[in-house]
């Protein structure tokens, strides 16, 4: 069972009895409160995507655009949800929602531009079709994996609820979308966050070619709602007036009192899931039952019914779109190619950093690690006044491992906010809240339990700024490493997986005034930090950190033991390894501590290697596929001639981190490091 709004009355109906709805009334387009201009003004929203459509297949079959998502028989869902926003209200699309773009009225030269990759685009040519965002029109769009946008969605409505402020967010999604984790996420976090915004559900029958009996077992996705606590309806997805007037209500009712709404919006694709797919797995009679439920001229024939449009009117309409369209098309015809070099693309990787760098004070205070990190965010976040924190148990309880204690009391459980165990969900929130211009810092409660939010780290934080400029003004810190008994899924060292991705900032202190100094620099940052922190440094090591402000350079090595016999290229842990073999065996080595993985110091790297010409890499990390190897190529191809001896890596077992303290010993790079280090001296 679910509920439908229709004429503003709530009713519950079976499965069967909707279907049997939708495959035998007419539209009734007579019983909504809607006035004469807005009907019109929403016919003329949904005919000229249409239009854009039709022009936009033909092109396709003449070879003038690569690929074509259609949203033909759709258009009443992105028109009628579009048409209820603020201008200011962000709203989340996919790719079958070309009326979100036009009723938000972007120009078609520049929606071709952009299918097209030419100048003019929103991506520069380095994205398709509607995976990009335009702030200027509050629309953020899709990437191709299905959900995250739920959850941007989040933390946008968030934002809201944080200024007190009466708006709303809404995304989109389709059937098969909601098989994804992302979308269970998404709705558990906005349903015990009260937060305002919209999941629209286009149920279109198939996802590809896989019907919805084979994806979801619940009569209608609506259903689901109930389960998070949330209030959902069904609408016909076909009539533009059931959509406007039920949406324009839901919305009017949580920008006064926040929460959730999940709709569900019943439609057909009526198209391939793109042109090349074809439909010839849909049943002929289901195609021609819902041809006849065509949104456009069902419509039409309303208004032409009620005299609020002629065929005059229509011809003239059709027209005129018609005129602007080939117009529009014409001018980027004579678009451009993007002309760009390997620096011009490198430099748009990163979001340049216009916070100027603070020095250290003079005044010194001897600090744990754990206490260096926990001074940093209590710093940001009395400098950032909507800063958030948010993580598993970080509120009351202060972190597992204590880094946030006494953090509520300071600046309140809406910015200190413990968050359900959904990681993917409040990373994608962290973007949503960055968007709005809120900065976050986000804890994973081991960096092991990133793997949940992997997609969100690596495919939205990591590509927004080069896809399409916007930033994504996000710190993850990542409690990391071994050496204290915890087993394979509480003690890696991960930061390998990330340094590989372009667009992420992976830092890594083995010192308290460090941790501090990176911590303050991370969240002055407008782009996506990770930082690893090492368990088994927090209560482990003190040293004199300085007061107040400050910032370690992110970018920037630091030589934390100086001598000429060989160098010691290491990090976290390793500096302390490292630092302890070469003073108990009295050996004149640089032990260059990376501080920053990525982007790295290769200055720094040059110089120590030009100076020792013997060269040791040391991680934490498993030996093969760590940083070393990477490391290690660079300078064999860059410095071979400086070197008196092969370059030496010594890193953990190619095993996942054991359990037992005697067994992680022998796993643990340290195991082997005299022995390596002899090796290297003696060659």
């Amino acid at each position: 069972m679910c509920e439908r709004v229709q004429n503003g009355i709530i009713m519950r109906f079976e499965q069967e009895r909707y279907l049997s709805d939708i495959n035998h009334r007419r539209m009734k387009f007579g019983s909504f409160n809607v006035s004469q201009k807005k009907q019109i003004e929403l016919y003329k929203s949904m005919l000229y995507p249409r239009m854009i459509e039709e022009k936009m297949l033909l092109l396709l079959r003449q070879g003038k655009i690569s690929k074509w998502f259609s949203g033909i028989g759709q258009e009443a869902i992105a028109v009628g949800v579009t048409s209820v926003l603020e201008d200011d209200e962000i709203i989340f699309p996919m790719h079958r929602n070309l009326g979100v773009f036009t009723t938000r009225h972007i120009p078609l030269r520049r929606l071709y531009a952009q299918w097209q990759g030419v100048q003019g685009s929103f991506t520069k040519g380095r994205d398709r079709s509607f995976h990009f965002g335009s702030m200027e029109h509050n629309i953020v769009g899709m990437i191709s994996h299905l959900g995250p946008q739920l959850s941007l969605a989040c933390g946008v409505a968030l934002a809201h609820k944080l200024r007190k402020e009466q708006a709303l967010s809404i995304a989109f999604t389709g059937e098969g979308g909601t098989s994804e984790g992302e979308f269970h996420e998404a709705l558990n976090v906005a349903a015990v966050w009260k937060l305002p915004v919209i999941f629209v559900v286009e149920n279109n029958g198939y996802g590809l070619s896989t019907p919805t009996s084979e994806q979801y077992a619940c009569a209608q996705i609506a259903d689901k709602g109930i389960g998070y606590g949330m209030k959902s309806v069904v609408v016909d997805g076909n009539n533009i007036l059931e959509v406007y007037t039920t949406l324009s209500k839901i919305a009017a009712k949580i920008r006064k009192k926040p929460e959730p709404y999940l709709v569900e919006c019943m439609t057909f694709r009526m198209r391939g899931h793109e042109e090349a797919s074809g439909t010839k797995y849909v049943p002929k009679k289901l195609m021609d039952t819902w041809a006849k439920k065509d949104p456009i001229l069902n419509f039409e024939a309303a208004l032409l019914k009620k005299g609020l449009l002629s065929v005059q009117d229509i011809e003239a309409c059709k027209e005129e779109f018609a005129k602007q369209i080939q117009e529009e098309l014409d001018v980027v015809e004579q678009a451009k190619l993007y002309v760009t070099t390997e620096s011009s693309e490198e430099l748009d990787v990163y979001k340049p950093n216009k916070t100027m760098a603070l020095a250290p004070s003079d005044i010194l205070e001897e600090k744990r690690f754990i206490d260096a990190i926990s001074d940093g965010l209590d710093i940001g976040m009395t400098q950032y006044k909507e800063m958030v924190l948010m993580g598993q148990d970080i509120a009351e309880y202060g972190g597992v491992f204590k880094i946030t204690n006494g953090f509520t009391k300071k600046f309140g459980t809406d910015r200190v906010r413990n968050t359900p165990i959904c990681e993917s969900a409040i990373i994608g929130a962290g973007l949503g809240l960055s968007l709005k211009g809120i900065k976050s810092v986000i804890e994973m409660q081991f960096a092991d339990f990133a793997t949940c939010g992997f997609n969100q780290i690596v495919n939205n934080l990591a590509k927004l700024y080069y896809r399409w400029g916007e930033s994504a003004d996000v710190v993850i810190r990542m409690p990391c490493g071994g050496s204290v008994g915890a087993g394979p899924f509480h003690s890696q060292t991960n930061e390998a997986w990330f340094t590989h991705v372009p667009g992420l900032k992976v830092v890594y202190p083995s010192n308290p005034a460090d941790a501090k100094g990176l911590l303050l620099a991370a969240m002055d940052d407008p782009n996506p930090v990770l930082y690893f922190e090492h368990k088994a440094l927090y209560r482990s090591i003190s040293g004199e950190v300085p007061n107040g402000d400050y910032h370690t350079p992110i970018g920037k090595a630091h030589l934390a033991h100086e001598g000429e016999a060989v160098s010691i290229i290491t990090y976290g842990l390793g500096v302390h390894w490292a630092l302890q073999l070469v003073q108990e065996q009295g050996i004149e080595a640089d032990v260059l501590d990376l501080r920053t993985l990525s982007p790295n110091d290769y200055e720094a790297i040059d110089a120590t290697v030009k100076k020792t010409n013997r060269v040791m890499i040391l991680h934490e990390d498993t030996l093969f596929g760590g940083l070393g190897g990477e490391l290690s190529a660079y300078i064999s191809e860059h410095l071979f001639e400086h070197l008196d001896a092969p370059v030496v890596r010594v890193g953990s077992l190619n095993t996942p981190v054991p359990f037992a303290k005697n067994i992680e010993e022998k796993f643990l790079g340290s195991y082997r490091l005299k022995d390596k280090l002899d090796l290297l001296m003696n060659y």
